[in-house]
């Protein structure tokens, strides 16, 4: 929370877009970031940690945050609201890794 505060000190904002660009004189945009430039931060971390990129997506992360929440008991309306799923059946296409495995003898093992 308190990094979140921080940049919003730093960069000046009081209302609108969270995510935004920076300029190369160092001036925050009043923008938000368009989705290349997010889809570019998102391959630039792994690269930076020494992991194949192409592994990582947006769309990977997004199928992460439904896997993990599902996994924890999240509630499907939920996670369906926070993706912008029109149909709680695409939201279940997101989900299913998770509860195939919390579901088998192997994931009552609690490991």
């Amino acid at each position: 929370m308190q990094a979140l505060l921080d940049w919003l000190d730093a960069a000046g904002i009081v209302r609108g877009p969270l995510f935004r660009s920076i300029h190369r004189s160092g001036r925050v945009q009043p923008d938000r970031l368009n989705d290349r430039s997010v889809a570019l931060t998102i391959k630039s971390a792994p690269e930076k940690a020494g992991l194949d990129p192409i592994k990582v997506s947006g769309h990977s992360l997004r199928i992460g945050h439904a896997t993990t929440v599902a996994g924890n008991d999240g509630d499907e309306r939920a996670i369906q609201a926070h993706l912008g799923h029109h149909s709680p059946e695409m939201t279940r296409r997101y989900i299913r890794e998770a509860n195939v495995f919390r579901r088998s003898s192997t994931g009552k093992l609690g490991l």
